[in-house]
């Protein structure tokens, strides 16, 4: 398996006048756990190389103001699986399964015919935490035609240390490997999981995102030619702890980057090594991605292949001296999303406000197949395809007791405080938070005090 070379990158698009005679298009979805939104190629203020996601930006549309319903795993993937906002939707947080009388845009594509498939961490069912050996407990409930759904970092070695309970801890006890993780782990964990920046010692093809990879390419070899797929990768990088291995350590040593916002936590030669790891596990998962582009290319499915990149939710990574998600601010609740394939505008960037439920909507579109019964999910083919410039005036987000609205200029936030070392204007206790993310992206100034009639209006969305 050798580098990714744009050289050998089939277009994804077909003219306009082709588009309404294609045959039903297949989908491939790459689904990575706690991307945030500016960590990707093309940005100038970072040094992140991911040179198959900006192939699909040239070639489709990059939306700059993609956010979630939610910043926190199951819930989040949840509102998507459902098309429903949070408020809706009734998966909570990670205490709750997804229920299995609620419908998913998966079952409305196998109903269409689809090969709906969908490898890695899943997470729909994280409180019940046992994802059978196989991997495929719950999966034809949940709409998929095949699959394996293994468990996400840290669920998968607190389940798995003595008997494994998901398919990649069953793995790695078969391979004589399962000490050595839990050990790693073990050692992360006492290092607060972010600080500590070693590689991993398992080998490059037992590393979890390395072995989800190979298992979509089992899947998507098994789709008879002709068949319609739709294939969801659902990687556990880059989620912390910062695990990678050395080869992907000797891309990222000797790089620079920006100290996290208003932040002192660590040293500057920690935050750096902490920022090296999360860019190492990024670009590992968009090298998987040319390989998988390069597959389509060889099935003959290029120019009828929908591509699309998007996360569950940001990361914090040290700025305002906060790590993963679970909070309004924007590493934490956007996200990217990129997409490509017949009929979608080349090279194109947008501002257009999108929830990322409203890829459920954009994905039934596309197969042409039964919408989801009250579902907010909106479809963005009409922004994909230049139809339509804009596509929502605001997008809600929130989790336990906090809410969130963004109208693309003021962020309104309600039942959380700002943390220790947010800057000015600081809302000790659980209240309303205002930014003005024109004056201020780094969202260190609450002004909520100052606009009160853009605190009234918002409010009301909330």
């Amino acid at each position: 398996m050798g580098p990714y070379s744009l050289s050998r990158r089939s277009t994804l698009c077909l003219p306009a006048a082709a588009f309404a005679q294609r045959r039903r298009p297949n989908i491939l979805f790459f689904f990575p756990d706690q991307h945030r939104h500016d960590w990707v190629g093309g940005n100038a203020a970072l040094p992140v190389l991911t040179p198959a996601l900006d192939s699909i930006a040239k070639q489709g549309v990059r939306f700059t103001r993609a956010m979630v319903a939610s910043p926190l795993c199951a819930p989040s993937r949840a509102c998507l699986a459902s098309g429903r906002e949070y408020n809706r939707c009734p998966v909570r947080n990670n205490s709750y399964d997804y229920p299995l009388d609620l419908p998913t845009f998966y079952q409305s594509l196998r109903e269409g015919g689809y090969a709906v498939m969908a490898c890695g961490k899943i997470d729909l069912h994280k409180a019940t935490r046992d994802w059978g050996i196989d991997g495929r407990r719950f999966l034809p409930e949940w709409g998929f035609t095949s699959g394996i759904d293994n468990a996400g970092k840290g669920d998968a070695v607190s389940s798995g240390a003595v008997e494994p309970r998901d398919p990649y801890m069953a793995y790695l006890h078969s391979r004589g490997l399962a000490g050595t993780h839990l050990e790693d782990f073990r050692r992360r964990r006492q290092a607060q999981s972010y600080t500590n920046t070693e590689p991993t010692p398992l080998p490059e093809e037992a590393y979890c995102d390395n072995w989800i990879a190979q298992n979509g390419l089992s899947l998507l070899r098994a789709v008879p030619a002709g068949k319609p797929w739709f294939l969801q990768v659902n990687f556990t990088g880059p989620h912390n702890p910062l695990d990678i291995t050395r080869r992907m350590e000797r891309t990222v040593r000797g790089r620079s980057y920006p100290q996290p916002v208003d932040s002192e936590q660590y040293t500057a030669e920690r935050h750096v090594a902490m920022r090296q790891n999360y860019t190492a596990m990024v670009e590992n998962i968009d090298r998987w991605l040319g390989v998988y582009l390069d597959e389509i290319k060889r099935r003959g499915e290029a120019d009828n292949t929908y591509v699309v990149w998007c996360s569950d939710h940001g990361e914090m990574l040290g700025d305002h001296e906060l790590w993963g998600k679970s909070v309004p601010f924007q590493p934490a609740v956007g996200v990217p999303l990129v997409m490509a394939g017949p009929g979608v505008r080349r090279g194109t960037s947008t501002e257009a406000l999108v929830n990322h439920i409203d890829l459920a909507a954009t994905f039934l579109d596309w197969a042409g197949a039964a919408t989801l019964r009250e579902s907010d999910s909106r479809s963005l083919r009409g922004v994909s395809e230049g139809k339509a410039e804009s596509h929502r005036e605001f997008v809600r987000s929130g989790l336990d007791k906090w809410r969130m609205v963004f109208d693309g200029r003021y962020k309104l936030i309600r039942g959380y405080g700002m943390p220790k070392g947010a800057g000015k204007g600081k809302a000790p206790e659980p209240g309303l938070i205002l930014f003005d993310r024109k004056l201020d992206p780094e969202e260190t100034s609450n002004i909520v005090h100052k606009v009160p009639e853009e605190v009234e209006r918002l409010s009301k969305l909330l």
